[in-house]
């Protein structure tokens, strides 16, 4: 009995062994906008996430899983190259945008740039995404596809280019440049006044400035005045399109039938490639704004919409892990889920959920270095090789995801630049006590808000903040506006000096420690070293989201059809 029972446990660790030492398939499944306290693993009680749940269980849970940043682009652009986005040009800046505002710019992930698609794909991989790409399109036609998926390293590209937002429903107000609209209007009334005023200073010989200037001036600035009346009269033809590969194949988009064709999609592609290695990242328009839910779902959650849309991604990831079991392939899959950063608190719309998305963490999306923005759900499955139900509170980052794929493919990092991700799996495994993570940098836009601290001698993770945004008075630590919040100048509080924080027993960043204790000085000095030698790593590259590279371009515009007449609708097919 003795011999079959050691056979017995010798074949199971041969089992074990082997599915650790081939190359194992990657789903990875990327939310958006998902709060960290949405999530009842993560210890919500009234929304219903029985397979996410269900992931934690089966799987690692990281507690103190880090954004590289708290808007989409810039966090996007670190998760796929492993970089901080400071170094690929995709952090944002001061006069520019903190994220991608249409499909018709020029910006974009460089090109230069080696997405973890990429270096799969070299090893065999068939590569895939589904979803949501948001980080750029075309650079100088509305062909050339330089920042497209499929000349990123994926092979398949079945999503939006962009995102969802709010201009995708006709009967919410547009989420694109408000601030800038309201200015602009303000500015038509100047021209229309100022225009009238030099006509009947013409008319009665009050002015001498001929006919002519008066003339090509008006039209110079209504032409100014009619690209953006056209460019806002159609933004969900411009910038609500589905793509497949490099073609157009639904403007505007369809939201209600999106969270459909996504499972599908990503179902047909584990069936397709359930022979070979894959790699399939899923990157959801859940639970961005506007929370349009299918009717199946709509209704079911205690927090309207935006319950319900979690609610509904949900299921989605339950559909999609499905293929993965009926597949057999659950020995052999590594199944990532996260958020792309925290819950969008100006965007819930008075929901009574609004005080609860982010846990007990301060702030949100947009908001620079604080929690609530940054630390995001968490979980890797891979049976028979990562432990079951186990929580890791290291401090681990999304750009970690970069480099554990790349080593678990048989890949090689680029040996040319710097990568900020960690390989994992020691952390996952238990082999490590800490993690590889002893600073973590958190930008907002090309400022450096906040700098982490991982002190493995007390076993204390400090943080401190340089600059953190004004929040409003009314509701739920919000700010001002209902865009997201500044990065830099009046609406942000410059920390002189900076605040310190201890995160291991001050999670909502409430109790900053005292500037004349002797301890403050002691980090203060120890991070101060690590921010200098951090600077020091970073090289001046062409800024992505500034200016130009980030204003509608009519000659980069994606359309199925002959510009403008950009109308189509892809019947659904079985796939």
């Amino acid at each position: 009995m003795a011999i079959f029972t050691f056979l017995f446990l010798a074949l199971g660790l041969c089992l074990v062994n082997e599915a650790a030492t081939q190359k194992p398939n990657i789903l990875l499944l990327l939310a958006d906008d998902l709060g960290i306290g949405d999530i009842g693993c993560y210890g919500n009680t009234t929304i219903r996430t029985p397979n996410i749940d269900r992931l934690a269980r089966e799987g690692v849970k990281l507690t103190q899983h880090i954004a590289a940043a708290s808007v989409c682009t810039p966090s996007r652009a670190a998760f796929l190259t492993g970089r901080y986005p400071i170094r690929t040009g995709m952090a944002g800046h001061a006069n520019g945008y903190t994220v991608l505002n249409f499909n018709a710019v020029s910006g974009g992930l460089p090109t230069n740039e080696t997405t973890f698609a990429k270096i799969l794909k070299e090893q065999g991989y068939s590569t895939g995404i589904i979803g949501k790409w948001h980080v750029g399109l075309n650079c100088n036609s509305r062909d050339d596809f330089c920042h497209h998926p499929l000349n990123h390293g994926f092979d398949y590209f079945y999503g939006t280019p962009l995102s969802l937002m709010n201009d995708c429903e006709v009967s919410r107000p547009s989420e694109v440049h408000n601030a800038f609209k309201n200015t602009l209007w303000f500015q038509a009334q100047v021209f229309i006044i100022t225009v009238l005023t030099l006509i009947a200073g013409k008319k009665w010989k009050l002015i001498s400035i001929p006919w002519k200037i008066i003339g090509i001036s008006a039209l110079c600035v209504s032409m100014y005045f009619m690209y953006w009346i056209v460019t806002y009269a159609f933004l969900p033809y411009w910038n609500c399109v589905v793509m497949r590969n490099f073609d157009v194949v639904e403007q505007p988009m369809d939201i209600e039938r999106s969270a459909g064709q996504i499972v599908r999609e990503a179902k047909a592609f584990i069936n397709r490639n359930r022979d070979r290695p894959f790699l399939l990242l899923v990157s959801f328009l859940h639970i961005h704004t506007p929370h349009y839910t299918t009717k199946e779902f709509r209704g079911r959650s205690q927090h309207d919409l935006y319950g319900d849309n979690t609610e509904e991604m949900d299921g989605m990831i339950g559909q999609i892990l499905e293929s993965i079991d009926q597949g057999g392939l659950i020995n052999n899959t590594l199944t990532y889920f996260a958020s792309d950063h925290g819950g969008y608190l100006e965007g819930m719309d008075g929901s009574p959920h609004l005080k609860g998305s982010n846990g007990i963490y301060r702030g949100g999306k947009g908001m620079g270095g604080l929690e609530g923005g940054i630390r995001v759900p968490g979980i890797l499955r891979w049976t028979g090789v990562l432990p079951a139900n186990t929580e890791i509170d290291k401090p681990t980052s999304l750009m970690d995801i970069y480099t554990t794929v790349a080593k678990l493919g048989g890949g090689i990092l680029p040996q040319d630049r710097i990568i900020d991700g960690k390989d994992l799996m020691p952390l996952l495994q238990g082999r490590v006590p800490n993690s590889d993570h002893e600073f973590m940098f958190h930008y907002c836009e090309e400022y450096l808000h906040a700098v982490r601290w991982q002190q493995t001698s007390s076993d204390t993770v400090w943080k401190i903040h340089y600059i953190s945004p004004k929040f409003s008075p009314e509701g739920a630590g919000a700010c001002y506006t209902s865009k997201l919040c500044a990065c830099s100048g009046e609406m942000v509080i410059y920390h002189v000096p900076p605040l310190l924080y201890n995160l291991s027993n001050d999670l909502s960043e409430n109790h900053p420690l005292p500037i004349d204790s002797e301890l403050y000085n002691e980090v203060l000095q120890t991070v101060q070293k690590a921010v200098a030698d951090h600077n020091a790593t970073l090289n001046a590259v062409p800024q992505q989201l500034y200016k130009f590279n980030n204003l509608w371009d009519p000659r980069l515009q994606p359309c199925c059809g002959i510009f403008p007449f950009c109308w189509c609708k892809e019947e659904n097919t079985k796939l």
